[in-house]
């Protein structure tokens, strides 16, 4: 008996921590945010489809980065001062009402047959305006619904659960087109969407009331540029989260190569299934070293961890590129998505315990820009690279880029790698 519960103990050590879901507001919005990301999955594969077979160029898929990056620029952060300085539940109502009228923009223009390539570039950019101005108002919650003990085991859930939609949403996709086609399986792809996302209006709706927690003396709530102004003036006081940032947009820009994944997909694996499965790839991994993390709460050197899997994520990348197998290049996007969920979960555990409540939105809003919007000038820097020099060389050459230029951040700026978690946690105290 005593070696089975030492195995027990052992095992609960490496699984995922369930406890925040004993928590019926955090439960409910967790499920909520499952259904919406599995729906925003379908469209995530389903709108650079359309857009590889409007215009059959990689360039043209890469434009709807920037597409989704301009908005999210503006908004994330625009969105992140509104959310602090007004109550988080109605700000996180807005985005998504904004964000459900642009599901069925989207759906139009599919089932109409409209072919448009720039409508589909603006349908993306009113998406991402959606999406910005409602995470840092949903993730800024997370402290007022959990004690800040279940905060990192919260935000592992969310990042898994999250990655988990990303491994069945584009297989789904996937399968929707293998067995449809691309263009009867648009329509069907957006009208998921837009029916998986009612999930999550349903949880906010049932959300608590979040208006602003009560100022000390002599402070001052802003909202608009200048509480914009003011959470990016509180973010260069921090170098520890201003790097954390940094490290995240080099991994992001330079190394992932999603807008890709339709080109390679059918010159190398002739189409098919094939994109979904790419697209997926590196949720997969992601969705196993969550299931898997238990450990990562217990990390004190957050720091350092967090230099080597960005570093270990730009390898895989790179390794990835130059597989000619689909299972050896799923594979090796799998170990890029393993690092990368660890990186995610860390950056924001860092980021909910290390500032103010009366911050934290300003500061989800930029962390919206970087981790949204990181993707979208990755998808901008591939394609423009594949253009002019082939998707190989975008793919390879931005993985290794991204490893070098990561270390070399961690290293002329050690701030970072000095972070500790229980360092943290003192001065907070203190």
């Amino acid at each position: 008996m005593t070696e089975v519960r030492a195995a027990r103990r052992q095992s609960s050590r490496w699984a995922i921590d369930l406890r925040p879901l004993a928590v019926p507001a955090f439960r409910r919005m967790w499920l909520g945010n499952t259904m919406a990301m599995l729906g925003f999955q379908l469209t995530a594969v389903a709108v650079p489809v359309e857009m590889y077979a409007l215009t059959g160029e990689s360039f043209w898929v890469g434009l709807l980065g920037l597409a989704g990056f301009v908005p999210l620029l503006f908004f994330g952060l625009w969105g992140g001062a509104v959310a602090d300085a007004r109550d988080r539940r109605r700000v996180l109502l807005a985005g998504s009402a904004l964000l459900w009228t642009t599901m069925l923009g989207l759906l139009a223009h599919a089932s109409l047959g409209v072919g448009s390539p720039v409508l589909l570039l603006a349908l993306v950019a009113v998406h991402s305006a959606g999406f910005a101005i409602s995470s840092p108002a949903r993730t800024a919650a997370l402290p007022r619904l959990l004690p800040p003990g279940l905060v990192p085991a919260a935000a592992t859930l969310n990042f898994t659960t999250f990655t988990a939609a990303s491994v069945v949403g584009p297989l789904a996709a996937g399968l929707i087109f293998a067995v449809t086609g691309t263009e009867r399986g648009l329509p069907i792809a957006y009208a998921a969407d837009a029916l998986l996302f009612t999930g999550l209006v349903v949880a906010a709706l049932r959300l608590p009331a979040m208006p602003p927690e009560p100022l000390g003396d002599g402070e001052v709530r802003r909202g608009g540029l200048a509480g914009i102004r003011d959470g990016l003036r509180y973010l260069t006081t921090t170098p520890v989260l201003l790097l954390s940032f940094a490290i995240d947009l080099i991994a992001m820009v330079l190394a992932l190569p999603r807008a890709l994944f339709p080109e390679i997909a059918e010159e190398r694996f002739g189409g098919g299934a094939a994109v979904g499965w790419l697209f997926s790839a590196i949720a997969i991994g992601a969705m196993l070293a969550g299931l898997t993390s238990g450990w990562i709460s217990r990390l004190r050197r957050q720091g350092l961890g967090l230099v080597v899997v960005v570093v270990g994520w730009g390898l895989a990348v790179a390794a990835a590129g130059l597989a000619q197998q689909l299972w050896l290049m799923v594979l090796l996007l799998a170990v890029a998505g393993a690092a990368d969920l660890v990186s995610a979960v860390l950056r924001q555990s860092m980021l909910l315990v290390y500032a103010p409540d009366r911050m934290r939105g300003r500061l989800q809003g930029v962390n919206t820009v970087v981790v949204a919007g990181g993707p979208r000038l990755g998808d901008l820097r591939a394609g423009a690279m594949a253009g002019g020099f082939g998707s190989g060389v975008a793919w390879v050459g931005g993985g290794l880029l991204s490893a070098v230029l990561a270390l070399g951040l961690a290293v002329a700026f050690p701030a970072l790698i000095r972070y500790r978690a229980a360092a943290v946690a003192s001065e907070q105290r203190v």
